[in-house]
């Protein structure tokens, strides 16, 4: 695990932003794995996910607050998050910015169909070069099927480690393209969620506002956050 932590991003999130935009208008192909403690305990003891976050084409940024944290005990200097939701809205704007074009995969249709429109109506630069939402049956021929549109911008949100191992399946398929998986961001981007206060996440307790709206959600928070520190401190 201490592998992962050592070739994942550190610096800032303008520093990052400054390679998604490089990266996007010289056309390069860049794979982004937003990593919060879930993303490292699967890849402890799922080989595949193991072997795509270790590839040196994958390039890996500390979504969780628990990542950061981690980093900071085994005595990396993480500068700060980098969530996935504010990558994609980043890119959103680059794309805008730039000119560019985007392939949405994952969620549910009417979650695709109110992110279209907010995309139309906000970001009119951005060409939308496909959608298809996250309950077909047939994914990997579809997602081979993106290919074929050249997209600048790949969002998939089919939740961890599911996204994660589409795109890497299918990443030499493309051309060019920033690829990152997403997972909830298309419910918040297209206004069906709220994404939690600033105060909330000024103060990193994004985690906290989830769990209070969804209960349900603390059992998947100690599996995987609370299991992952005391693992890293033992590891430390």
């Amino acid at each position: 695990m201490k592998k992962l932590f050592d070739k994942m991003y550190k610096d800032s999130a303008k520093s990052f932003y400054e390679i998604l935009s490089k990266n996007l208008k010289d056309e390069k192909r860049m794979f982004v794995v937003t990593a919060n403690p879930e993303t490292f305990m699967i890849s402890d003891t799922d080989k595949e996910m193991e072997k795509l976050l270790c590839d040196k084409k994958t390039v890996i940024v500390p979504d969780g607050i628990g990542v950061v944290k981690a980093s900071h005990m085994l005595g990396l200097d993480v500068k700060e998050r980098i969530t996935g939701v504010d990558i994609a809205a980043e890119l959103l704007k680059l794309g805008d910015e730039q000119n560019k074009s985007i392939y949405l995969f994952g969620s549910k249709q009417e979650v695709i169909a109110s992110l279209t429109k907010v995309i139309e109506e906000n970001y009119p630069n951005l060409k939308i070069a496909g959608a298809t939402n996250g309950y077909e049956k047939e994914k990997d021929k579809l997602f081979s099927e993106a290919a074929k549109t050249n997209p600048d911008i790949i969002l998939v949100a089919l939740g961890i480690p599911n996204q994660e191992k589409i795109i890497y399946r299918h990443l030499e398929e493309f051309k060019k393209g920033i690829f990152v998986g997403v997972g909830g961001t298309f419910d918040v981007l297209s206004g069906y969620k709220k994404r939690a206060p600033k105060i909330f996440i000024n103060l990193n307790l994004e985690w906290l506002y989830r769990i209070m709206k969804e209960p349900k959600r603390f059992k998947r928070f100690w599996n995987n956050n609370v299991k992952f520190l005391l693992k890293i401190r033992k590891e430390r």
